[in-house]
């Protein structure tokens, strides 16, 4: 659904004093339209300028007006669609959906009763709409908004401009032109968003972002769609364009067969350290399809490697674009499946093993450098305890061997709502203490303390098998986990459900925190299960990273399912295989 955000012009009041009837009392501030989520446009509190230079083009608004009245005339002759692993897609909305949050209850939304045309209205039937209208907001105002959060015929909002026009001596409103073009761009009609350009080109020197974006996106389909470009410009004099502007004016220029400028615009957008659409790099590869050009072919082949770089996935459609080409391009002999990766990181369409979870040992120590600078001696573990407990803790570890796994006590201990904290912890240990491990608790100071969920004699048996470290009950566990689990080295894991998103964020560069991932996700334990007898049952750790990768005669995608809805911290578990043929 689209989201409307209004701000306030106030500042830019000279605007509006020719138009008396779109007042701008308190709470009338709906005048700046500023288009999210659907538009993709960056929240930036940078607006453009909105000068008068002319009156409204009075041709272009009789032109609106009599369409309306044609249309309306027209129209009144007429009859009136938990095996999962930690990180795996889709986990986080399983886990959700097997620990419902009971949701309070809330009063319903109150909501005007008016129901919007289903055909354009004369200018009587507006009066009496309005009259039947009980809400606080502006009519005009609100009216329009529904109408574009409900996608409603654009005859219709144009019998509504007309009426609004005929009343205020031919002046409609930015806000009521804006979410009039809205509508235009989404009906994809060509003519009537040209008519809306003119008029705001004839009324405003500059825009606001949403509306730019909307013209952008309008005027690539027709044959000025190179005024795009000039819009594009305009926006550069103020701010740096959204992705989704180059993401329009790309498609528009290869839409138009001008490849280079597309190319072209695909470099300035990365210039600005801008995250393409990936409908951006799809468009690239609908196009090269059938395409023998071992240029354009490098050049997908560098997206390929960008989506890599930056842990990027193609989603479900992008991928099957991305398979299409392979297979197009003349004389190459590209074949490619849909197919997913075995625990041990064999690609069951191919045969090849994927890449290694692990990392080389430069990758740790630059990793464990960056996570001691960042998260430790940054100040995220000082924060959450005392420089004495600190000082205490790092002296315990120094003096213990190297941890082959690091539990956090109090988080595993919940693991199981329905059973004794201090039998759960019990169990893990006790299971992991069979293999020979060197384990590390960490936990907090009242574990020690009698209570019906924490039995002293079950916790004294954690202590014989595990080394044990028990900080201030206000003390938190993670960063003293991440300290202790880097300091033993690169073959000890831990276990805890705590994803670690805060840590990651400390980190200050995306290849750091992609690097953070990586290892997380080789050496995170998870808990599945709670058998009878006691038995822990864990979830492997996968043995292969899934990202973008090529041997030269091959590609492995990973991709998102359409049908999966994957969480940012999560990864994809189908792959696109690609192989070409000897």
């Amino acid at each position: 659904m689209m989201t409307f955000c209004f701000t306030g012009i106030r500042s830019f009041p000279k605007l509006w004093k020719s138009n008396p009837y779109l007042g701008l009392g308190p709470g009338h501030s709906f005048l700046s339209l500023f288009l999210k989520d659907c538009y993709g446009i960056r929240n930036q509190q940078k607006w453009f300028s909105l000068k008068t230079v002319s009156a409204q083009n009075t041709k272009a608004v009789n032109l609106l007006i009599a369409k309306a009245r044609y249309l309306r005339n027209e129209g009144s002759s007429k009859q009136v669609s938990s095996d999962t692993h930690l990180f795996a897609a889709g986990a986080a909305k399983k886990r959700s959906q097997m620990n419902p949050h009971r949701k309070d209850d809330a009063l319903p939304p109150v909501r005007n009763t008016i129901q919007l045309p289903a055909k354009p209205l004369n200018s009587e039937e507006w009066d009496r709409l309005k009259e039947d209208f009980k809400g606080r907001a502006n009519f005009e105002s609100w009216i329009i908004s529904q109408m574009a959060q409900s996608c409603s015929s654009v005859d219709v909002a144009k019998s509504l401009l007309a009426w609004v026009a005929a009343k205020n001596n031919g002046i409609v409103g930015y806000d009521l032109l804006v979410k009039y073009l809205y509508l235009c761009v989404f009906h994809k009609q060509t003519s009537e968003i040209i008519d809306v350009y003119e008029i705001m080109k004839a009324r405003y020197k500059r825009l606001e972002s949403g509306g730019y974006t909307l013209l952008i996106q309008g005027l690539i389909h027709s044959d000025r769609w190179r005024e795009a470009l000039l819009l594009l410009e305009d926006v550069k004099k103020v701010m740096i364009p959204s992705k989704k502007n180059y993401n329009d004016c790309i498609e528009g220029a290869l839409l138009h067969q001008d490849v280079n400028l597309a190319w072209n615009l695909y470099q300035e957008l990365l210039g600005y350290d801008l995250i393409p659409m990936l409908k951006t790099l799809k468009a690239f590869f609908d196009f090269g399809k059938n395409i023998k050009d071992d240029q354009y072919s490098n050049k997908l082949f560098d997206i390929l490697l960008y989506l890599r770089n930056n842990h990027l996935y193609p989603e479900e459609s992008f991928a099957h674009s991305i398979k299409t080409w392979f297979e197009s391009v003349p004389g190459e002999h590209w074949k490619g499946q849909f197919t997913t990766v075995k625990e041990s990181g064999q690609c069951l369409g191919c045969g090849k093993t994927i890449e290694s979870i692990h990392l080389s040992s430069e990758e740790y120590e630059s990793l464990k450098g960056k996570i001691m600078k960042d998260v430790i001696d940054g100040g995220d573990l000082y924060k959450k305890t005392t420089p004495q407990e600190l000082e205490r803790f790092q002296n315990f570890v120094k003096c213990c061997p190297p941890f082959d796994i690091v539990i956090d006590g109090l988080n595993v201990a919940k693991t199981f709502p329905k059973a004794r904290e201090s039998q759960v912890l019990l169990d893990v240990v006790s299971q992991l203490a069979k293999q020979n491990l060197e384990l590390l608790v960490l936990g907090r100071k009242h574990m020690l303390t009698q209570h019906s969920r924490w039995r002293k004699d079950e916790m004294k048996m954690v202590q014989k098998q595990a080394s044990c470290f028990f900080a201030d009950n206000l003390s938190e566990d993670d960063p003293f986990l991440l300290y202790a689990t880097l300091h033993s080295g690169n073959h000890c894991k831990f276990i805890t459900k705590d994803l670690m998103r805060d840590h990651k964020a400390c980190l200050h560069n995306a290849k750091t925190q992609h690097l953070f991932f990586k290892w997380q996700r080789g050496h995170q334990l998870a808990i599945l299960n709670r058998l009878p007898g006691s038995k822990i049952i864990f979830q492997n750790i996968p043995s292969y990273d899934t990202v973008v990768q090529t041997t030269g005669d091959s590609w492995h995608i990973p991709y998102d399912d359409d049908t999966v809805e994957r969480y940012s911290y999560e990864v994809p578990t189908k792959w696109l295989c690609l192989h070409r043929k000897t």
